[in-house]
């Protein structure tokens, strides 16, 4: 009975984040588009300063160990990112070539998009922390089914905002919103995995779990900081500019007040 709840929770808390998420961003927020890249920065960075790294630092990991994850993290992310970088630059000269060989097909003055980087990234960093997540519920009901219900609830409120500025780094990489929406629910998914594996190995998987708290987290600030941050340093007039902080503080916001008030029941 045990192994069923945690199940229905794990997925409840994964991949049901993902579609209410999806819900705001596609549907309520579809019209502010352009702020959701602000919005997306200060939600990563809130997800990893103000909820994972806290929480890895109040464990009993030695701080140490810990920093020199984050920055194994950063440097893993980063090259993953060159790789994604690299293998559509080969992409698009392999699309480039076939248009020259099918100059009929080809439509003038149309240049391939400039594809934004971090999708990999993103998906990765998702789906450790969705793993962490998936555990930390399968420890709660393992210790009381009220409890594991409440963490539960819990992860799926926190997720909401970040998932949000998941599937705006993703849906603005390909322009496809259904592939978006697929790929972070197969990252929420791991929430189960997280938890049937939490469920069996709960004692020597949560040793671990500050580490899988770090790796998430510098995912998270690899992306807000090396993909979507740059792209808001243009020149804009004051009242785009105070639009952009405005949106990039209200992703803080969100992430902060939703987890306050998960963490207080």
């Amino acid at each position: 009975m045990t192994v069923l709840a945690i199940l229905l929770g794990t997925l409840t808390a994964g991949i049901g984040s993902v579609w209410i998420a999806a819900l705001l961003s596609f549907g309520m927020l579809a019209r502010y588009t352009r702020h959701m890249l602000s919005l997306a920065a200060g939600a990563l960075l809130a997800t990893a300063f103000m909820h994972l790294l806290p929480e890895a630092f109040e464990s009993d990991a030695g701080a140490h160990d810990l920093f020199v994850a984050l920055l194994v993290g950063l440097v893993f992310f980063f090259l993953l990112d060159k790789a994604e970088l690299w293998h559509h630059g080969h992409e698009h000269h392999r699309e480039a070539d076939h248009g020259h060989a099918h100059s009929d097909d080809a439509v003038p003055g149309h240049a391939p998009a400039r594809p934004v980087g971090g999708g990999w990234a993103v998906l990765a960093g998702d789906s450790v922390h969705c793993f962490g997540d998936g555990i930390l519920i399968a420890s709660a009901f393992v210790a009381d089914t009220r409890l594991g219900i409440i963490a539960s609830l819990a992860v799926l409120a926190h997720e909401i905002p970040h998932h949000m500025g998941d599937l705006f780094v993703l849906s603005a990489g390909s322009s496809n919103r259904h592939a978006a929406l697929l790929k972070v629910s197969m990252a929420g998914a791991v929430t189960a995995i997280g938890g049937m594996a939490g469920y069996w190995l709960v004692d020597l998987l949560s040793a671990y779990l500050p580490f899988f708290l770090v790796a998430a987290s510098s995912s998270f600030v690899y992306v807000a900081l090396a993909d979507l941050i740059p792209q808001l340093q243009t020149r804009l007039t004051a009242r785009e500019t105070l639009a952009q902080i405005s949106w990039l503080l209200c992703g803080i916001a969100l992430v902060s007040l939703v987890s306050g008030l998960a963490h207080a029941h």
